[in-house]
């Protein structure tokens, strides 16, 4: 959020479970005195159980969430924002998802980079996100760092499309212990169908940033973040 500053239009998050990606833009805005009602939410989630509780996370802080979906399909059986062109999307997909129905959707018009592996949803996400970006828009979303340079099922290609349609504005590579349910590092990518600078892409090397907070947990405080951002 700290990175993309959306300050106003759509954001997008096509995976957003409990709402935290929303909760930390309408703050971004706030803090930077911007008018929260300046930017609309829409999001999609397929567990209705965090489905509920992002609507409940919403509303609490007075943010309307009338465009967070929910249906048990998902975003890549049953996209609910079809038209969506969004200013800013940011999410976390769910790592390396193995069933995501690739088989079913063979010659989506999402997939105009090269079609996903059926044993593995990331660049199937990658590319729903893209498909719904804005053309100014940016994403900015955590993704395994096997993406990076995995060859498997035609991913390299896409990777290779992705890169020669200029659209990889920055990778940060962050460091491990920073999510509770899984050890592994990340990298963030940041899309961007408008660079500021075109044919260049940022590597930013935050493998040793954060602090141990737990056994189990590192966390990066402010300072850290400012300084990647």
């Amino acid at each position: 959020v700290n990175m993309l500053e959306p300050y106003k239009g759509r954001v997008f998050d096509p995976c957003c479970g409990s709402g935290g990606m929303f909760v930390q833009s309408e703050k971004f805005v706030e803090s930077h005195q911007g008018l929260v009602d300046d930017i609309s939410i829409y999001g999609q989630e397929s567990n209705q159980t965090t489905w509920r509780l992002a609507k409940m996370n919403l509303a609490i802080r007075g943010i309307n969430s009338e465009h967070v979906k929910w249906n048990s399909e998902g975003s890549f059986l049953n996209d609910a924002h079809k038209d969506l062109k969004a200013d800013y999307i940011i999410a976390n997909p769910p790592f390396n998802v193995s069933d995501w129905s690739g088989e079913q959707l063979v010659g989506d018009a999402r997939w105009s980079l090269g079609t996903p592996p059926a044993g593995n949803a990331n660049f199937a996400w990658l590319q729903h996100m893209i498909y719904h970006l804005s053309p100014t828009g940016r994403i900015g979303m955590v993704l395994a760092n096997g993406s990076l340079s995995s060859q498997s099922g035609g991913e390299g290609d896409i990777r290779k499309n992705i890169i020669e349609a200029d659209l990889v504005e920055c990778i940060i590579a962050m460091p491990t212990q920073l999510f509770y349910t899984t050890q592994i590092p990340v990298s963030l990518w940041f899309l961007n169908k408008h660079k500021k600078q075109s044919g260049k892409t940022l590597f930013i090397d935050a493998r040793n940033m954060g602090t141990m907070v737990s056994r189990k947990l590192r966390e990066l405080n402010d300072a850290d973040i400012q300084k990647i951002s």
